[in-house]
């Protein structure tokens, strides 16, 4: 402790004594030929300093003061860029590339002003992009990809400690993410099988540049999904020499090498272990969940025309029962809870890693991209009655893998004004299950007992023609795609998953845009459901011709931008489901499930749903100005799916009211501290069916209550909200830079009121009691079931360099 703080002294005493070494270069180039521009003027928009494009297209800036700075690229005959929020330390270089798209003829001899906020012909609307700086700093978040979107309008929280990305009042499973190009099929640490969310977010915010997600208006070549799709991009490694970073924070530590790999390669590479398991040991939790994760990207210029992009993500996760939990403990109900989860959740091993390669070849007019990646996921758990692991005990035995190899083609064109990309997929997948699961189907004990080899291949085929109109004033896109797949007859007809987009920006001033989309998304079921069989051995969903899922989405907005880097948006939207899996055995819709740990769709299911959801956002976003920063988002929410009788009932992800707002400031040397409120309405959800819970052969192999889906969602759990604080300090000496953080999740500890949970009673043994009123029955109880943890995050990230000196002089 005497060493920390004198380490701390010496930094705050001597950071101030070292040179303005910051540099930022980089290069400005065609963004659709990558040829290089000489001549442009890349300006620091806080000072009054600029460089000049050489013949190669690089620039220099030097001597630079460490803190954060926007930029932007200026060239006739090219649309201005900007690029905000960029970190310049002492430490290292920053590389920053202008990828400038070219004017039509018409507007050559002229600049055409810019906003600093991302704007895409094929998704004028529900596009919101964020840099690496709004990522990190986000409060509450703790350094958490899927925690920062959920800062964001039409992105729901609930009050868990889940990551789950609940777009629009979409399940969570609707959902697909990119990285560099590359299809991830998950982005968190305990992956629920079928859906795509998890507690603990799996990339490192070391590796992002920035991340587009896109709530609507998808574009063609990025579909197959009902709710969003979220683009992130990676940083290039550092070119000068060998950086490496550490960090420390409450539940795991890290380290991150990236530097060069000869003349033409770079490349970044991180591995992270968890210690959360001891947090939890310490804190008196029934659960004790580990994790360890790598990520790697190589980076290769073949050549100006050629570029080489290689990615790597791995995950190893460990979900383990604290079976010592009660010791030392007298509270009864701490007890109760911690006995109910200890005999319900089951022992779960995970691991998965997505690799891939991307290579861009560019021509006069035109770029292609050759993609090709491969994914797996290996799941397996178990679970006994009473924890005793012998033959007759088994409630529960699974193991499953998904494997996918991916191949992808995209031609992009443009010219005068016309962008076209075209392209088509295929992918070659396998998926086994091996299950065994003793359940209850309508009040009675069912065993399942099944294993299912599935080998399938899936086609898809897409386009898109966007074309700037009217002096720029009018940007329309059209688009056309279509997926099928030879899993069953119902699927290989391509004419049947068509679907086709169309989006509008009219721009009446330079701040003020009218914006509008409609488009039909198709959508594959989960493994989970394609690869059930019955118990003939049946692929029952095959046979029951299970369809791929359509959402048909409607979107109208306006945006207005302001002088002063900010923007202000307002939204409406209609989500129109069809198609969506029933399951046959609890009749309901699957669109309710997907937030829990386990498997979802492992069951026999039609496609018969049908759902939607609608409502608005509104959106205030200040770029940082003058120090200060802050995003103001507000969404109304209805989110309905029909029951077994055909009727319109709330969905879980029916939330009506979210309101979120941050907002943070910059101080000198090197103090920041930044804040986000949130209140989210309360989720539905459906109550016990005491009657037949209770039974004691049906409780003897749950071990909880079933719920009564007669009743579905006419629950609702409370309000919340939380206030999220952040503060950081950061040092930036001459070879390595230093930041303290102090993050504090819901800090005045306010606690919301979640699902009661059922339990019987029991004896002083631990033996349950059967109710004398009703026989054949044992005697239910009720406990509270609230979530309101103060959780404090004191973390600490260093990052040294081995930098190569400016060739440019001061």
């Amino acid at each position: 402790m005497k060493l920390f703080f004198t380490l701390t002294l010496t930094l705050f005493i001597f950071s101030g004594l070292y040179a303005q070494n910051g540099i930022v270069r980089g290069r400005v180039y065609n963004a659709q030929t990558n040829a290089s521009i000489e001549g442009a003027k890349v300006q620091l928009i806080e000072q009054a300093k600029g460089a000049i494009t050489t013949v190669d297209g690089t620039f220099e800036l030097s001597g630079l003061k460490p803190g954060v700075y926007s930029f932007k690229a200026v060239s006739i005959g090219y649309k201005e860029l900007f690029i905000n929020e960029i970190t310049v330390t002492n430490a290292r270089a920053v590389d920053l590339d202008f990828a400038m798209e070219e004017l039509i003829s018409n507007q050559k001899e002229v600049v055409v002003k810019a906003s600093p906020f991302v704007r895409k012909s094929e998704s004028p609307n529900s596009l919101k992009t964020l840099n690496a700086t709004e990522i990190e700093r986000l409060p509450g978040a703790n350094r958490d990809v899927s925690r920062v979107i959920a800062a964001l309008p039409g992105v729901a929280s609930r009050a868990t400690f889940r990551n789950d990305i609940i777009i629009r009042g979409g399940s969570p499973g609707e959902n697909k993410f990119y990285l560099d190009g590359i299809e991830v099929p998950n982005i968190n640490h305990f992956a629920t099988q079928g859906s795509s969310g998890g507690p603990v977010g799996l990339l490192n915010v070391n590796f992002i540049r920035e991340v587009d997600f896109y709530s609507g208006a998808f574009p063609a070549n990025r579909a197959n999904g009902l709710s969003s799709v979220l683009a992130f991009k990676q940083k290039d490694g550092n070119k000068d020499g060998l950086i490496t970073n550490f960090s420390l924070g409450s539940s795991d530590a890290g380290f991150t090498f990236d530097g060069p790999l000869g003349k033409k390669a770079d490349f970044i590479f991180s591995a992270r272990k968890s210690y959360l398991q001891f947090l939890f040991m310490a804190l008196k939790l029934p659960i004790l969940p580990s994790y360890n994760d790598s990520q790697f990207k190589v980076n290769y210029k073949v050549n100006e025309k050629n570029k080489v992009t290689i990615i790597g993500l791995g995950a190893l996760d460990n979900f383990s029962l604290n079976t010592d939990v009660n010791k030392s403990l007298t509270d009864s109900n701490d007890i109760e809870y911690n006995n109910f989860i200890i005999n319900n959740l089951p022992i779960q091993k995970q691991w998965n890693y997505t690799m891939g390669v991307n290579w861009i070849h560019f021509s006069k007019h035109s770029y292609q991209n050759i993609v090709a990646s491969r994914n797996m996921l290996n799941n397996s758990a178990y679970r006994y009655k009473d924890l005793i692991e012998t033959p007759a005990n088994l409630l529960q035995d699974y193991r499953s893998f998904e494997a996918e190899n991916k191949f992808r083609f995209e031609h992009t064109y443009t010219k005068n004004g016309w962008k076209v990309n075209a392209g088509f997929a295929y992918e070659y997948a396998r998926y086994f299950s091996s299950t065994y699961n003793k359940i209850t189907i309508q009040g009675s004990p069912v065993t399942i007992d099944f294993k299912s080899n599935l080998f399938l291949s899936k086609m898809a085929a897409f386009g898109q023609v966007s074309k700037a109109l009217f002096n720029d004033k009018l940007n329309a896109s059209l688009g056309l795609r279509t997926d099928f797949s030879n899993y069953s007859k119902s699927m290989m007809n391509p004419l049947d998953q068509l679907s086709p987009s169309l989006a509008l920006s009219y721009r009446i001033t330079d701040q003020i845009a009218l914006n509008a989309s409609v488009a039909r998304y198709h959508q594959l079921p989960s493994y989970t459901i394609l690869g059930y069989r019955n118990p003939q051995g049946t692929l029952i969903n095959q046979q029951n011709e299970v369809k791929y899922i359509q959402a048909d989405h409607f979107v109208i907005g306006s945006e207005f931008l302001t002088k002063m880097n900010s923007r202000f948006t307002l939204e409406g939207f209609y989500k129109k489901y069809n198609r969506y899996p029933f399951s046959i055995k609890d009749s309901l819709c699957l669109a309710n499930v997907g937030s829990d740990f386990g498997v979802i769709g492992n069951e026999e299911v039609k496609s018969i749903s049908q759902g939607r959801s609608y409502g608005m956002e509104f959106l205030f976003q200040q770029k940082l100005f003058k120090g200060y920063y802050a995003v103001l988002a507000y969404t109304f929410v209805n989110s309905e799916f029909q029951d077994k009788n055909g009727k319109y009932v709330p969905t879980a992800w029916d939330s009506k009211h979210i309101i979120s707002l941050t907002g943070g400031k910059r101080f000198k040397n090197g103090w920041e501290l930044g804040m986000r409120w949130l209140f989210s309405g309360g989720s539905p959800y459906t109550p016990y069916d005491v009657e037949t819970s209770t039974m004691i052969q049906n409780w003897n192999i749950n071990g909880q209550g079933i719920l009564d889906y007669s009743l579905l969602n006419t629950q609702r759990e409370s309000s919340f909200h939380q206030l999220n604080v952040r503060v950081d300090k950061k040092w930036y000496l001459e070879k390595f830079t230093l930041n303290f953080y102090l993050d504090i999740q819901n800090a005045y500890g306010y606690k919301a009121k979640l699902a009661p949970i059922m339990l019987v009673e029991t004896d002083s043994n631990g033996t349950p009691i059967v109710d004398p009123a009703n026989p054949g029955h044992y005697k239910a109880k009720f406990i509270e079931n609230s979530n309101g943890l103060v959780q404090p995050t004191l973390g600490i990230i260093v990052e040294f360099a081995n930098k190569k000196k400016s060739s440019v002089s001061k």
